[in-house]
């Protein structure tokens, strides 16, 4: 397992904007996003493999996944932000290739998740 730190997450109104970090200690070519709602599974907002962006439906048109190697950090960057937004998001790194890039059954390292919250 690699390290990751999430930081970034805080309370803003619907319709702001966000960015979240996680830094990476440790060797990962793909790392991603996840997101835990209050009564809802984990689910994948985004990933990165190669420069690459993959979305889910969530983030879709709305979120940017980005990458600066020099820091080893891994952003997103999240703009018209609704209430259903709101929960725990989590940096993945280590891919492992058993299903597709957004489901967590993908991932072998998480950070401690940070949270979001949105009000409408």
């Amino acid at each position: 397992r690699v390290r990751l730190l999430e930081s970034g997450g805080d309370s803003v109104e619907a319709g702001g904007s966000l960015r979240l970090s996680c830094v990476v200690s440790g060797y990962s070519s793909c790392a991603a996003w996840f997101r835990e709602s209050p009564g809802k599974e984990r689910e994948g907002i985004a990933a990165i493999c190669t420069g690459s962006p993959y979305y889910g439906a969530s983030a879709k048109g709305r979120f940017t996944i980005a990458q600066d190697s020099t820091k080893n950090t891994v952003y997103l960057q999240m703009r018209y932000l609704k209430a259903e937004d709101t929960g725990m998001y989590y940096c993945a790194a280590e891919r492992m290739e058993r299903g597709h890039i957004l489901d967590v059954g993908d991932w072998n390292s998480w950070g401690q998740g940070t949270q979001v919250t949105v009000s409408s």
